[in-house]
């Protein structure tokens, strides 16, 4: 098979790599490092006996993200302070339903909760529930028999309870909840903001310990507005705010005069659409990449 047709497949097959890639692993830019060995291993390997390419590059991603995240595991038990995705700038041009079930899948809060999963379980749940490829398929993929792989993605639906992760509020109160948690900052007036809040709301943010941030989970609307009237409003005040795209939903960038992103924040909604959890994303690292355009 001639390189440009080598390419030409790959480049087809590469939006659903890097969205399984980014699931799994929850780093964009480790997701980005998946594809691009694999781009080398498929121009470097004989392809004429290979009956389906997207299921052989599917196959070859997953096990490597596989073995990624079995090595990252021992780094994110000793990260320091509370481990976030990275974050990605999504600009979606699908229809309501499409957008929807873009957003659930690909929020904070759901990706967080896929790291309860063993990385088998993780792989085979996304890939049955989340792409909809079927048992036999997925079974083909990790090299497990079909009963084997009808037990992960049952336990992995069990764990991450998924009606409840991937619920996602109307875009209009996410709007409505960015302003007031501007308006709380800027002006000091936290009542809008404290009526969107769930009485149990938690506040985490990562640094990786890169830059200073808060180190322990917050607990509760009393903790939570404490720390937006104090600490966050006398820091966060002078900066540029500016609404994005993240992960499916709307967030909130912020950056000083010189453009240096500062911290991004983002929502976990109840089913009332309430904010259950509020994420601050300091780490520098993770945040470099938002400068740039992502697919």
């Amino acid at each position: 098979m001639a390189d440009a047709d080598k390419t030409l497949q790959f480049e087809q097959a590469r939006p659903f790599l890097l969205g399984l890639a980014y699931r799994i692993l929850g780093s964009f830019s480790e997701a980005e490092d998946v594809l691009q060995d694999i781009f080398i291993t498929w121009h470097t390997t004989e392809t004429g006996d290979i009956a389906s390419p997207r299921a052989w590059l599917t196959t070859l991603c997953t096990r490597r993200c596989i073995d990624l995240l079995r090595s990252a595991h021992k780094a994110r038990v000793e990260y320091v302070g509370t481990w976030l995705p990275e974050p990605i700038h999504v600009e979606a041009n699908d229809s309501p339903e499409q957008a929807l079930a873009l957003s659930t899948s690909l929020s904070t809060a759901f990706l967080l909760l896929l790291e309860r999963l063993t990385p088998r379980e993780r792989a085979a749940y996304l890939l049955h529930d989340i792409f909809d490829m079927d048992y036999p398929e997925v079974a083909a993929t990790l090299g497990l028999q079909e009963p084997g792989c009808r037990k992960l993605v049952s336990r992995a639906r069990a764990s991450v309870a998924q009606d409840k992760a991937r619920h996602q509020a109307p875009r209009e109160r996410q709007v409505q909840l960015l302003d007031a948690f501007q308006q709380a900052i800027s002006s000091g007036s936290s009542q809008d903001f404290a009526a969107l809040l769930c009485e149990d709301v938690e506040l985490c943010a990562d640094s990786g310990g890169k830059v200073p941030s808060l180190r322990e989970t917050l607990h509760g609307k009393a903790e939570v507005l404490a720390f937006v009237d104090g600490a966050l409003r006398g820091y966060w005040a002078p900066l540029r705010w500016q609404e994005i795209e993240i992960n499916g939903g709307r967030g909130i960038l912020l950056a000083a005069e010189d453009d240096q992103i500062v911290a991004l924040v983002t929502f976990a909604y109840d089913e009332a659409g309430r904010a259950s959890n509020i994420y601050i994303l300091r780490n520098p690292d993770k945040l470099a990449h938002l400068a740039r355009p992502q697919a």
